[in-house]
């Protein structure tokens, strides 16, 4: 067989968040692939400099990229579309065979749209859209315009649930698009394929058979069963949901804590600074622009639930980033993990418990129904009804599920498949 070269574009190790890790053990993958030459192509800045935020990584010492042979190049800056060409071109030099963009957010529309067309006339490569979304979850007036700009001229598509795949039916209803779960296509032909993939299992992350769970539940007071909420800490993960539902089942059950562990997205940075101030203005302005009042986050404080139900004694709070070697812990103390989401789309958490063999504890919407199995794997509750919520905790404990189960679940996500399904072309 001849050498393939992937480029896989989005951010690379370098950065915080489950699209990092995601972008990382997609190639990771390709990498462990005969005849397989694997590149990333990163970000150097994602958004518009007013954002107030820090995405880099600065805490993990692990490097993610250890023993493989990656080629990182972190390159393309939002801000500065002079990137934007040296990017296309650089890939383009690379004469790959597929070239995989990471689709998370609609504001990369403008650069990323811009970066598959120059690629497109230099190589013969395949750009292949990996949609994270195609209906953001923030829902912003011109989340829909920078969607179909971005997309639009795309030559294959992946989607993870069937929702994302009707979603992008509904943008563009004079596509001709062929559904697929095997990735099996043909250049040229006259339907526009789109894979229809499971987001695979995060093996980035691994159980460490000598961690002292015993000791580490001992040492932070934490109680025979422990319900995980791990990661950034957005409005549409439900972190308030998860936290009014568990002040339910404090009320019953003494042995029982909530573990949360995640960064506040938004308040990354130093706030004393002046040009921390200066971005926040900005972008408070930018957001009234183009943003409902009901999608502003900046008053989104669910932890101070915790004190006005008073259960500070049964919540255990790391309010920080989590480095990369320290991510086992907070699932291996758990039990099982929460995801009482307002909106979905396949989420990283849900993949990164399925590793630890942890059962899903969710709300009945977006991709949830088709991945967990009520009774099975976990169990669904009614979204934006918190007796429900609670109820489907009471439920866990009283009818726990086996790690074994979530296991069979988790032998269909495996990256290889997904890798192998991208490379199914004629």
């Amino acid at each position: 067989m001849s050498k393939r070269t992937v480029v896989c574009f989005g951010p690379g190790p370098a950065f915080k968040g489950g699209m990092a890790n995601y972008n990382t053990s997609l190639a990771k993958t390709f990498d462990k692939i005969e005849n397989v030459e694997t590149h990333i192509v990163s970000w150097t800045q994602q958004y518009p400099s007013i954002v107030p935020r820090e995405f880099k990584d600065t805490q993990s010492k692990i490097d993610l990229l250890e023993g493989t042979n990656i080629k990182c190049t972190y390159l393309t800056n939002y801000n500065r579309p002079s990137t934007w060409r040296k990017t296309a071109d650089h890939i383009a030099s690379l004469n790959p065979d597929f070239v995989i963009f990471q689709w998370s957010i609609a504001l990369q529309g403008l650069p990323l749209r811009h970066i598959a067309r120059r690629i497109r006339k230099k190589c013969d490569a395949e750009i292949i859209f990996d949609l994270h979304f195609v209906v953001q979850k923030e829902k912003s007036k011109i989340d829909r315009f920078f969607t179909k700009y971005g997309i639009k001229n795309v030559e294959t598509y992946i989607v993870h649930a069937l929702k994302t795949y009707n979603e992008l039916k509904e943008l563009f209803p004079k596509k001709n698009l062929n559904l697929t779960e095997t990735g099996e296509r043909k250049r040229g032909e006259e339907k526009q394929a789109v894979i229809k993939l499971y987001h695979p299992i995060y093996d980035l992350f691994q159980p460490d058979p000598d961690f002292d769970v015993a000791k580490f539940k001992k040492d932070n007071k934490l109680q025979k069963h422990v319900f995980l909420f791990f990661g950034f800490i957005r409005k549409y993960k439900g972190l308030h949901n998860a936290i009014n539902a568990f002040a339910e089942v404090a009320k019953k059950r003494d042995d029982v804590s909530l573990l949360i562990c995640g960064e506040s997205f938004w308040n990354t940075l130093d706030s004393k600074k002046l040009s921390t101030k200066i971005k926040k203005a900005l972008f408070g302005v930018a957001k009234k622009i183009f943003l409902g009042n009901s999608e502003d986050e900046k008053d989104y404080r669910p932890l101070e639930l915790i004190e006005q139900h008073g259960i500070q004694d049964k919540v255990v709070v790391y309010n920080e980033f989590v480095p990369n070697e320290d991510v086992h812990k907070y699932f291996q103390v758990s039990d099982c993990v929460v995801l009482y989401y307002l909106t979905a789309t396949p989420s990283g958490i849900e993949s990164l418990s399925y590793n630890f063999k942890l059962p899903i504890l969710a709300t009945r919407v977006g991709h949830f129904p088709e991945t967990v199995v009520d009774g099975f794997n976990g169990y669904l509750a009614e979204p934006n009804d918190v007796q429900s919520m609670a109820d489907t905790m009471i439920k866990y404990l009283e009818h726990p599920l086996p790690g074994e189960n979530v296991a069979k679940t988790a032998e269909k996500l495996s990256w290889e498949n997904y890798a192998n399904a991208i490379l199914n072309r004629e």
